[in-house]
């Protein structure tokens, strides 16, 4: 249909109410799935109560979880052009009635904050309004002539029986039935994530930091190994894919929190350019493949990736939300994966190296969360939703990363003064030169931390600015050249 005819349409159609779907139209989530996942958080013992709420009535089941779920709409992804629309046809004296299988209190939250609506149809603990159901409601408080605004197959039996249909991110499958049935005031079409917001979701730059796995094979020199090198790609495809399922389950975990942040309301979970139960399903994907390329290593890395799965579901779901006790454990993640990728290639580990590595990542674990200290303070904010920080808290925290920061050097400094180090490396003394290295690198971090020039993540920060990258090859090019060249 094209916009003149449209436009037409829309003027004949102007005094019939319209009536709009919520979950998957007005927003594109759906309402019950995060109430669901918000429940389980609050009370994971309610999770185990979902079956047996099943058993009584989807009316009932809705009406439990939401009476439980405390679910908020301040923050909920909504369909702007289709709530600009809809106030053009407020303003035109165009009824508008929200009509949703979402639970009551939910639909009327959001007909509160959207301030558009002359009606609320909802379910409740005696009726699901969804399907033939809604029909027979809309048909009793309106009668039979109205516009219907819906997105999904389940629609169908309304618009055939609606003056018009709107379509709101439907599928071509469901556009095509639906313009066989009735006619088309307005068409919103669906916007499919592409391959940048997948990017983004699986976070893949976050790959960046299973290198680490990395480094049992540079420590030992035997990067030259092909049979070794090439179960490292393995080991670091294993690794990346069980990160991105944690990624998403976490972005899942942490939506309401997400919508909050200055910065995190962005990503793709939370302002719904992609659905949940995509989500899930590709990250039990991910998480399967993960697995398997884990098992064809090792049962011992095999194992290693369980750990690690369950340590960073403890830390989404449980840890992260304790002061100091989140970035205890960020630290001791990143040492897992070194020691992860030494027993992918069974090769031994040193002391050294993992004081080093807890103690330069903990001051890391640091930075990200004084960068996230300084964005809300910079936003007027006191303190972050979902952890236990406040931006006073500031004072604490600079001089106990910048105190982590300069214990991994000393510890460096003490690693090249052992003997084994003396023993195994040409030139010792020139790793001197990465103490240095690292001292301005960290330094740079912390100074670009106060002035609220980093990003969330130190990793990603390094990666894009040029000084930190020119900083981190002279390091490894120095390491190299003491391990390799003996100069008397």
């Amino acid at each position: 249909m094209n916009q003149s005819s449209s436009s037409t349409l829309n003027t004949k159609n102007k005094s019939i109410p319209l009536i709009v779907d919520l979950d998957g139209t007005l927003t594109p989530t759906d309402t019950l799935i995060e109430s669901i996942i918000r429940l389980v958080k609050n009370n994971p013992l309610d999770g185990l109560k979902l079956p047996f709420w099943m058993l009584s009535g989807r009316a009932v089941f809705k009406s439990n979880i939401a009476t439980r779920a405390g679910f908020s709409v301040e923050n909920l992804p909504y369909r702007q052009p289709l709530v600009d629309y809809l106030h053009g046809e407020k303003e035109k004296g165009r009824r508008i009635i929200l009509a949703t299988a979402a639970h009551r209190s939910i639909a009327d939250s959001v007909a509160k904050h959207l301030g558009l609506f002359d009606g609320v149809l909802a379910s409740d603990e005696k009726r699901n309004l969804k399907g033939k159901t809604k029909l027979e409601v809309i048909r009793e408080t309106v009668g039979e002539r109205f516009v219907y605004a819906g997105d999904s197959a389940a629609d169908l039996p309304i618009w055939k029986a609606a003056e018009a249909a709107i379509l709101v991110g439907t599928s071509s499958r469901v556009s095509k039935a639906v313009r066989r049935i009735t006619p088309i005031e307005r068409e919103f079409p669906r916007i499919n994530p592409g391959g940048i917001v997948w990017l983004r979701a699986l976070r893949v730059h976050q790959w960046l930091k299973n290198l680490l796995l990395f480094v049992p094979l540079l420590t030992a020199f035997s990067f030259l190994d092909g049979s070794k090198l090439t179960t490292m790609i393995v080991a670091f495809f294993a690794f990346s894919l069980a990160a991105s399922a944690t990624y998403v389950v976490n972005d899942l975990w942490d939506l309401e929190n997400d919508r909050s942040h200055p910065r995190k309301r962005n990503r793709p979970f939370a302002n719904a350019s992609i659905t949940i139960p995509i989500g899930i399903s590709v990250a039990a994907g991910a998480m399967m493949v993960a697995l398997i390329l884990a098992a064809c290593i090792s049962n011992g890395f095999l194992l290693m990736l369980i750990l690690y799965i369950t340590l960073t579901s403890t830390y989404s779901w449980v840890l992260k939300e304790y002061v100091l006790i989140d970035v205890l454990m960020l630290s001791l993640l990143y040492t897992l994966r070194i020691l992860a990728g030494a027993v992918a290639i069974s090769v031994p580990t040193s002391s050294w190296l993992l004081a080093f590595s807890v103690f330069i990542f903990f001051s890391l674990a640091l930075v990200k969360r004084c960068s996230e200290l300084v964005s809300l303070g910079q936003a007027g904010r006191e303190a972050a939703r979902g952890r236990d920080y406040r931006v006073t808290d500031l004072i604490v925290l600079w001089p106990l990363g910048i105190g982590a920061a300069l214990c991994a050097v000393v510890v460096f400094g003490l690693f090249i003064s052992a003997a084994e180090t003396q023993a195994r490396y040409g030139s010792a003394q020139l790793l001197w030169f990465v103490a240095i290295g690292l001292i301005y690198w960290l330094a740079r971090l912390w100074i670009k931390t106060a002035r609220g020039e980093m990003h969330d993540d130190p990793l990603v920060f390094a990666l894009k600015d040029s000084g930190s990258r020119m900083t981190i090859l002279a390091m490894l090019l120095a390491t190299l050249v003491a391990h390799f060249i003996h100069i008397g």
